[in-house]
């Protein structure tokens, strides 16, 4: 029994491997997003998605892992675009940070698997797909820092308040929201959207409400004296209950 031939193809013209590369791509791209797993996508089948070859995948990729990490770096500066097209569209910066984290929650759900691979996935043999200084020194997480530096200079955050750190809280309030929507779809959250939302937007006005905290308040947090600002807010909810007719 024999395969299926690839679709003939013809060789790219001189200068257009770049093309074919683009073309690998979103083959790649694209089974991911059908078949929902990375193991299932074969350099073979992404050949016979393109019309090649299976040797002429490796003329611009080695080897699968490498394909996938360029994936990978296709879907984050995908995302960067939806995230700067939707803050562009606000009319604040704090707006427009909120307005970020939608664009963010949206898109990963949009795209399970590829967020998956990109931010969730294990790191493989020879390939740590988005190490840590890969995801810190990209584009999208630079956008979101001086994202986060217009909301200080606007008075939103303290210029005690590091851009970067405040940065990193609003990326683990979005990572932790989609993650548990992509990774666990049994819960069946009724609204997976508006939930996400919730969570980055909760994320953002306690890091804004940190900032406007009694300076003796503010600067007992950051010594890491026994005072904290959860069991302060307790005592004052109880208290309003108590006084409550």
């Amino acid at each position: 029994m024999t395969t299926a031939a690839a679709r003939p193809r013809r060789r790219a013209p001189r200068g257009q491997g770049e093309l074919l590369r683009g073309e690998i791509l979103q083959a790649a791209k694209d089974l991911l997003a059908e078949r929902g797993d990375e193991d299932s996508v074969s350099v073979r089948s992404v050949a016979e998605r393109v019309g090649v070859s299976t040797p002429s995948i490796y003329l611009p990729f080695p080897d699968k892992s490498a394909l996938i990490a360029a994936v990978c770096q296709d879907v984050f500066a995908e995302l960067d675009q939806e995230m700067e097209a939707a803050a562009a569209a606000a009319s604040s910066p704090f707006l427009g940070l909120r307005a970020r984290g939608h664009a963010y929650a949206r898109f990963a759900l949009a795209n399970p698997e590829h967020y998956r691979i990109v931010m969730m996935g294990r790191p493989h043999v020879g390939h740590e797909f988005f190490s840590g200084d890969d995801l810190t020194s990209s584009a999208t997480f630079a956008h979101l820092v001086a994202a986060v530096a217009q909301c200080r200079e606007a008075g939103v955050f303290s210029d005690a308040q590091p851009d970067e750190q405040v940065a990193f809280g609003l990326w683990a309030a979005a990572h932790g929201a989609v993650s548990l929507v992509i990774a666990k779809p049994m819960l069946n959250i009724e609204d997976s959207l508006a939930m996400c939302d919730q969570t980055i937007s909760a994320a953002g006005i306690g890091l804004a409400v940190l900032a406007r905290l009694p300076e003796e308040v503010a600067e007992t947090q950051d010594s890491g004296s026994e005072l904290d600002l959860v069991a302060l807010l307790d005592t004052m909810f109880r208290a309003e209950k108590q006084a409550a007719p």
